[in-house]
């Protein structure tokens, strides 16, 4: 006589009952998608010790193993799952799902079906297309790939056999992607502000705007505004700090998810007259006093902040370059450009006009106003810095440096140069000695009789 073993909880006994008879059979089976270790069982005995040469017998379990041979069951009998699938192991992407999956037990899953479908129907204005993804799995062991998906998007997977026993369900998003470029971005002349139409959380939860301003000024074209903003994700307006006549605005605005910034959309609003003609180009402004052989030149500057403004810091920058999409990277802030043709010359704070000498070789905290070097054209700009709790605002009047050229290609030249300037100093030495030594015996001879002698002034023009 044996009791009902103590094995897992889920097991299910036929015959379930208290006690079962020796060599009586008993089948075992699980909740769907498990599979017990022994699916028939019986009762049995063997001796355990002999008490006055008489054997003590003990009640034990047998199992019937695949190969239909009975062996005493030593430990306890377990409800294992039929299919494997680590959830560690998900590789998911913003248009794929994949999955490896082990069947414990090959003989139990024959006819293996996975499934990949919406989790949900879709609706305007994110509508995604239902997907085919539909596979029988062969095997013991494989992956399974559903593909190709909607981003931001809820799928579930199943794995089931036939006719209805699921062996695996699992509810998959696929990862976010970055937004598709933004539909309507228009000025309102009433709220003087710039408006677009919110996007849509079709491929990630939008969680912020990038906004980018440039202002030109009619009557000074040497200056340019940039604004950088980045605003929270429900921000649908942002109004213009300053609104003038003649003064135009170029504006790009671009959507941001966890994956990053999308596409930008790209506006000009001229706010002037038609007939007052809006700069496309920077404009240089002159440059005095340029010394080659120092390495300097001298910079007319004056402070970009208006007279109602606190000014937090001129930063004078120079490239070694003419590049227009280099000057554009410098108004965008882009810190990486400070490299060796970029660099940061000095830190100002200018309150009235005034005159900089750059290349003087001055060295401060984070700036160096390095020596200019000859035959090299120079891009000089001079960026205001305001910050704010979410913008950075710069303003730049650029100007353009040439020093006077003096390049590699003429050093053949100058050594020649050299060469015959040495020799005329050596034969104009020769004739001075031969002068001097006429003057003597001419002053010997006529100490009390000085000759008149005649002035002649040479003046050195610098160009």
């Amino acid at each position: 006589m044996c009791q009902r073993p103590l094995w897992d909880s889920r097991l299910q006994l036929a015959p379930d009952q208290k006690n079962y008879k020796k060599n009586e059979e008993v089948m075992l089976s699980c909740p769907e998608g498990f599979q017990p270790s022994f699916t028939h069982v019986k009762c049995s005995s063997e001796v355990q010790s002999f008490t006055r040469g008489k054997p003590v017998y003990r009640e034990i379990w047998n199992g019937r193993d695949s190969k239909g041979a009975w062996a005493r069951i030593r430990s306890s009998v377990e409800c294992i799952e039929v299919l494997q699938v680590v959830p560690g192991t998900f590789e998911i992407s913003s248009t794929s799902i994949k999955l490896n999956w082990t069947c414990r037990f090959p003989d139990a899953c024959q006819g293996m079906r996975a499934m990949c479908r919406l989790a949900a129907p879709s609706s305007p204005p994110c509508e995604a297309e239902e997907v085919n993804g539909e596979q029988m799995l062969h095997g013991q062991a494989g992956t399974f790939t559903c593909s190709p998906l909607q981003p931001f998007t809820e799928y579930s997977v199943t794995i089931s056999l036939p006719p209805n026993e699921t062996l695996f369900s699992w509810l998959f998003m696929t990862e976010e992607t970055v937004p598709d470029k933004p539909e309507e971005l228009w000025l309102d002349p009433n709220r003087g502000s710039l408006r677009w139409k919110a996007l849509p959380s079709c491929k990630g939860e939008i969680i912020g705007y990038q906004l980018s301003i440039t202002a030109r000024n009619a009557g000074d074209s040497g200056v340019l505004e940039m604004e950088r903003l980045r605003l929270n994700g429900s921000v649908t307006e942002h109004r213009l700090p300053e609104r003038s006549p003649g003064r135009s605005y170029a504006v790009t605005i671009r959507g941001l998810t966890a994956a990053g910034a999308g596409a930008a959309l790209a506006r000009e609003f001229p706010t002037g007259s038609s007939d007052t003609p809006h700069p496309q180009g920077i404009s240089c402004r002159s440059v005095r006093d340029i010394a080659p052989s120092q390495g300097t030149a001298v910079l007319p500057l004056r402070p970009i902040a208006r007279p109602s403004e606190a000014a937090r810091e001129h930063q004078l920058i120079v490239a070694t370059t003419h590049d227009g999409s280099v000057t554009e990277s410098i108004c965008a802030g882009q810190p990486q450009l400070f490299n060796g043709s970029v660099y940061l010359a000095a830190l100002l704070n200018l309150t009235a006009p005034t005159d900089f000498v750059l290349g003087d070789g001055s060295r401060g905290q984070g700036h160096h106003n390095a020596a200019l070097r000859p035959g090299c054209d120079y891009t000089a700009l001079l960026r205001l810095v305001r910050l704010s709790p979410q913008a950075r605002l710069w303003a730049l009047t650029p100007g353009s440096v040439l020093v006077a050229e003096q390049t590699a290609g003429s050093w053949h030249g100058i050594v020649i140069g050299l060469v015959v300037l040495l020799a005329v100093l050596l034969v104009a030495a020769v004739i001075l000695w031969l002068v001097q030594q006429g003057h003597a015996q001419c002053q010997s001879l006529t100490q009390n009789s000085p000759l008149p002698f005649q002035e002649k002034e040479v003046f050195a023009q610098q160009n």
